[in-house]
């Protein structure tokens, strides 16, 4: 295993030291609305706001936590995936990326990148691989794509001359335009060898009433009191799919409530209730 434990801190700089309980922190907020206990008032409140919004948040959140674990494993099972990059990890809970490759096959490799404080404080948590595979942990934002890729625990993690996962679940919707995420994610998939995978779900207002839609994206571009939060329509999602040699695998885009989910739960949440589009697509 490689032990990353340190992996990107700053020297000297203890992880709580950085960690601002005044602000509301999307992994915070999320595992918040998931049920978990590592979030601080701000972030209850900020999630109560926009559950106020948006009264199915909290199934949203545990419909995309279920399409990450449906994706991994149809990559691990079907695809024959080893390797995953899974940035935007968020804080430690069931079912991590490692967790579900690794019980399918134990010898996969996962490099997980994130920039939240409070993840990196709970990273040991992501680094606990099988004998046979590995895990890294980066502390990187996603638009720090030269460090990420340069980074030497990802290296020294997985082979970027073999196929790799990389899994952009509930992370692209906090990158504003102004960054240019799809730009970001082309940059990614272009260091990635052919027969790698792209697997991606982003928060839509494809689904609420119109005021509310506009309401939410003049916030975002006011940058308000929850942060970036860009909502893109099925149209936007679509363009981080739009690449030359890269197929979608069935069914396509969906919300992430249905995708694959034939042996969930039935009757499946609703497009709407879910508010969450989801695809992965193979790079050729």
């Amino acid at each position: 295993m490689v032990n990353s434990e340190e992996s990107g801190t700053q020297a000297g700089t203890h992880p709580a030291a950085r960690i601002d309980t005044s602000v509301p922190h999307p992994a915070r907020r999320y595992n918040y609305w998931l049920g978990g206990k590592d979030n601080f008032q701000a972030d209850r409140e900020s999630g109560d706001a926009i559950a106020a919004a948006f009264p199915t948040i909290r199934l949203a959140a545990r419909e995309n936590r279920n399409f990450l674990r449906r994706a991994v494993t149809y990559l691990t099972r079907e695809a024959g995936i080893r390797q995953f990059l899974d940035i935007g990890t968020g804080i430690p809970t069931a079912d991590n990326t490692h967790e579900v490759a690794q019980s399918i096959a134990p010898e996969s490799r996962v490099v997980y990148v994130d920039n939240d404080p409070i993840v990196l404080a709970h990273a040991r948590a992501l680094l606990t691989s099988s004998p046979a595979g590995a895990t890294a942990y980066i502390d990187a934002d996603l638009r720090d794509v030269d460090t990420i890729l340069g980074h030497p625990d990802l290296l020294r993690t997985i082979d970027l001359n073999q196929p790799v996962a990389l899994m952009l679940v509930a992370i692209l919707h906090f990158v504003h335009d102004r960054d240019d995420p799809y730009t970001i994610v082309n940059r990614l998939l272009d260091a990635l060898p052919a027969g790698s995978y792209l697997v991606a779900s982003h928060a839509t207002d494809d689904y609420l009433p119109p005021h509310i839609a506009a309401a939410a994206r003049e916030s975002a571009n006011a940058e308000g009191e929850h942060g970036v939060i860009i909502l893109r329509s099925r149209e936007e999602f679509a363009q981080f799919l739009d690449r030359p040699g890269l197929t979608m695998i069935e069914p396509g885009i969906a919300s992430v409530a249905h995708w694959r989910a034939e042996h969930e739960p039935q009757p499946r949440p609703t497009a709407a209730e879910a508010g969450i589009h989801a695809a992965v697509a193979r790079k050729h």
